[in-house]
This record gives structure tokens, sequence and C-alpha cells, in this order.
């Protein structure tokens, strides 16, 4: 089974920026961990800051993957481009957040993705990839 994790914007900064909120681990290092525990999948994964990129690796990942894991990050709660792409496709996707979105700012609490994924994974800290993935 192939999966495509995408994540948005600024999540490149995992490790370092707000530690309290998104943890002490960069995503490529929890990744290591993720690929061990789930050696039976094909697990790729794409992160981009840029809004355009991020459309066209769902596009591309809807011929070529299984399930799409997205955390859209702040385009979560902006962006109807993306929510377009997650409507427009077959591929499953699940809507990923490290935080606890609605135990933070009001703007956070409201997502324009959720209406089209198959399910949401929110406030379990790195490990809500994972726990999408236990539900494949």
């Amino acid at each position: 089974m192939n999966i495509q994790i995408i994540n948005g914007p600024n999540l490149n900064l995992l490790g370092k920026r707000e530690k309290s909120i998104y943890g002490n681990l960069s995503f490529e290092e929890y990744l290591i961990s993720l690929r061990e525990e789930f050696s039976h999948l094909n697990i790729d994964y794409f992160q981009s800051n840029i809004e355009g990129k991020l459309i066209d690796k769902i596009q591309e990942a809807d011929i070529t993957h299984d399930y799409i894991l997205l955390n859209a990050g702040g385009y979560t709660h902006t962006s109807i481009a993306l929510t377009d792409a997650v409507a427009a496709i077959k591929t499953p996707v699940f809507e990923i957040h490290i935080s606890n979105i609605y135990n933070r700012e009001e703007f956070r609490q409201k997502s324009l993705l959720s209406r089209n994924c198959k399910a949401i994974v929110c406030g379990l800290g790195l490990d809500s990839y994972k726990a999408a993935l236990i539900n494949l």
C-alpha cells in the first residue's frame, strides 16, 4: 500500500518552532520511526510552503497512492484551492494536525478541508500521523 504524507507551510520547522506545541523532533526524524513501525507500507513524504506545489502533489498522489495524509498547516483554515483539490480527487485523504486545533485560537478551529476528508486526526502530537496509519 502506498501512502503519501503531505505537510504544508512551516512544518519544515518542526523541532525548532514552538516546541511546547509541536515537540522537539523534526518531521524527518519522526518519519524514520514511522517507516520502521509501518514497514509493510510504502510511505512517501513531501513538504512545501507553497500552496500550488501542495495542490500539484495532491493531484499527483491521486494517481500514484492509496491514501494521503495531509497536514496543510495554516492553509487548513484559509485555502479554498487546497479544499477544491481534495474534493476533486478519489484517493481518501486524512486531515492531520499535530495540535488540537479545537483547543486553540478561534481562527484555527475552522477547517475548510474537513468536509472533503475521510477523517480528521488531531491533538496527538506527531503521533497523529501514526493514528491515521493504524486506521487505514
